[in-house]
């Protein structure tokens, strides 16, 4: 049954991945919809026009008025909402949204979200794999690889999700099982006025949440949260009560839980701090959703890694060579 109320109008802002993601997802709903880009020649226009030759389309300087025709704008995250059609749109009335905002109101499966200024891509990916390697149905997406329409499906039994600021800034509520800001820092400070806009951008992966994991070490990354939701904790340092760190015995640093040790630090196959803090961040929200320690070790210990963040390519002459071109902000 769709969700969507069918006799209003929409129209798809942005023709990119994420955007074809949305007229395909509306065009199955039975929604009367358009599309705009600000761009002439946008990279699925080819495809729109073969598959959907009868949705109109707008290319170039968005028009206030065709925008103030729709109900809903669904607003790509590559396009900022302080775009000046946008606002008097939105002005006169319009609601704007987003893919992922209709990726929650369709998803029946719990969702693991993920967002962080670095590290995002890294712990999607370790929790997708630890939830595989517990047999669960799991479908990994969002920011990452495929957009998070694609990914609906009765099947799946567990979804993680990387999300950007610019996702979630048209996301009004996506009732996360879990979700996290693995940390802030700096970045895409072209797009926001500041660090205090940037921060309440990734916050709103918290609206709706079961249960939050947050980053001991990084104050920013502590929502307000009301009592009595269930609250993980990882770090670097000794771990809480509730929380995911590191401890030392007999000289041997471990992944900790609690009081327990999980498993030597020597045994990861990725090496640094960060990757430590990665690798607590996943536990602590494989837990959160109940998946076995044993998968999730086991996981662990085959991790080597995602392309270009210290990926170590080889040793010459006593010397490690390793790809961080994705290190591109401060914290990074």
């Amino acid at each position: 049954m769709s969700l969507i109320v069918s006799d209003r109008f929409r129209i798809v802002v942005g023709l990119g991945k994420s955007g074809m993601s949305l007229v395909r997802f509306l065009a199955n709903q039975g929604v009367s919809f358009a599309v705009a880009d600000t761009r002439e020649n946008p990279p699925e226009l080819a495809t729109l026009r073969r598959d959907y030759p009868q949705v109109e389309v707008r290319c170039g300087e968005l028009d206030v008025d065709f925008l103030c025709r729709a109900d809903e704008l669904y607003v790509s995250p590559g396009l900022a909402l302080a775009t000046p059609a946008l606002q008097q749109a939105h002005a006169r009335g319009v609601k704007l949204s987003g893919d992922i905002e209709l990726f929650a109101r369709y998803a029946k499966a719990p969702v693991i979200a993920i967002t962080g200024s670095n590290a995002k891509s890294t712990v999607t990916t370790l929790v997708g794999e630890m939830a595989a390697a517990a047999g669960k149905r799991v479908a990994v997406g969002g920011n990452l690889g495929t957009p998070a329409l694609y990914l609906l499906s009765d099947e799946v039994e567990l979804y993680v999700m990387e999300l950007s600021s610019f996702q979630l800034e048209t996301t009004d509520q996506l009732n996360a099982e879990v979700a996290t800001v693995l940390n802030i820092s700096e970045d895409h400070m072209d797009r926001y006025s500041g660090l205090p806009a940037y921060h309440l951008a990734k916050h709103r992966i918290f609206r709706g949440a079961r249960q939050v994991v947050v980053n001991r070490q990084d104050a920013l990354s502590r929502p307000l949260i009301g009592e009595g939701l269930p609250c993980w904790t990882f770090g670097l340092n000794k771990p809480d009560f509730h929380g995911f760190g590191l401890r030392e015995e007999n000289g041997e640093k471990y992944l900790a839980f609690q009081f327990e040790n999980l498993m030597p630090v020597r045994e990861l196959k990725v090496r640094g701090a960060h990757n430590q803090a990665n690798a607590l961040a996943a536990l602590a929200l494989g837990h959160a959703v109940g998946l076995p320690f044993d998968a999730m070790l086991a996981s662990l210990r085959e991790f080597t890694g995602l392309e270009h963040r210290c990926q170590w390519l080889r040793e010459h002459d006593g010397v490690h060579y390793y790809n961080d071109s994705k290190a591109t902000n401060v914290g990074a």
